[in-house]
């Protein structure tokens, strides 16, 4: 078999094809059972070790070279190494996000994956994320806008006069502590939401369904948001980092930091950034 190229067509064929492989265990004790913990700090499903070996399986039958980063295995190359390495060519997928989610029954879960050229978020060509409950898709290609089963996408323009929902995850320690430090924000929202999928979350971010995503755990991860960056950039959302610049960083899973998501409104940015600068003194 000759070598494919890692374009988008190509990702969404492995996303269906992990989607084909997990159904079965999907709402299911066989797909909850726990098998140890992965590279990211929790602990692996059985779903999530069928989704990652659909992944490897798949960029090893088309002949693919790049490194692998991702929930489960941590950093592993794919095909020759030395091509990955010059080519600076980097895959970053959570196999299942909202794994919890999926052991539940609750249909809030995806697999998500974006395709890198180089070593920091900006250097993300290409993402495609699918919910695995719907088989909804989610794509975007760099410069080529963000689209959802093929149409194009956008953020939502709402200010803060406007009906504001946001998601905001957090610990449940710390909630009191956090839920008073940002009362400013809080209370501009209209309805907060917790879902328990990132990826999924900044897709509804894109399309502007959501208004923003705030994480105050300082504990997100790379192949959390590595292919809802893109699709939130490219749909003209804004992602900041804690300190409220935009977020820039390595593509690593050492990644783990806080992160604070909108749409394209220009006094909410403006305002974010305010609350953000005001509680990192």
């Amino acid at each position: 078999m000759s070598e494919s190229k890692m374009d988008i067509d190509l990702l969404k064929t492995i996303a269906l094809k992990v989607h084909e492989n997990v159904s079965p265990l999907m709402g299911t004790k066989e797909g909850a059972e726990e098998l140890e913990r992965g590279a990211g700090g929790d602990i692996t499903m059985k779903i999530d070790t069928v989704a990652e070996t659909t992944i490897i399986g798949e960029l090893e039958r088309n002949r693919i070279d790049l490194l692998l980063i991702s929930e489960e295995v941590g950093h592993k190359y794919v095909g020759n190494k030395e091509k990955a390495q010059k080519k600076k060519s980097k895959l970053i997928v959570d196999p299942i996000d909202g794994s919890t989610n999926s052991s539940r029954g609750i249909p809030f879960y995806s697999v998500s994956l974006a395709y890198a050229e180089g070593d920091s978020l900006n250097d993300i060509q290409t993402a495609v994320i699918l919910d695995l409950s719907t088989k909804d898709i989610y794509w975007a290609k760099r410069g080529s806008g963000a689209y959802h089963n093929g149409d194009n996408i956008a953020v939502s323009e709402r200010g803060l006069s406007d009906q504001l929902i946001f998601e905001i995850d957090f610990y449940l320690w710390n909630l009191r502590k956090k839920l008073k430090l940002y009362r400013s924000l809080l209370a501009k929202l209209y309805r907060v939401r917790v879902m328990g999928s990132v990826a999924l979350s900044l897709c509804l971010v894109a399309e502007g369904g959501l208004d923003g995503y705030v994480d105050f755990r300082k504990g997100i991860r790379l192949v959390d948001i590595a292919a809802g960056y893109l699709m939130v950039k490219e749909a003209g959302g804004k992602i900041l980092n804690i300190n409220g610049k935009e977020l820039e960083h390595e593509l690593s899973k050492d990644f783990l930091m806080p992160l604070v998501v909108c749409n394209s409104n220009s006094e909410l940015e403006q305002f974010l950034k305010n609350i953000l600068h005001k509680n990192t003194q």
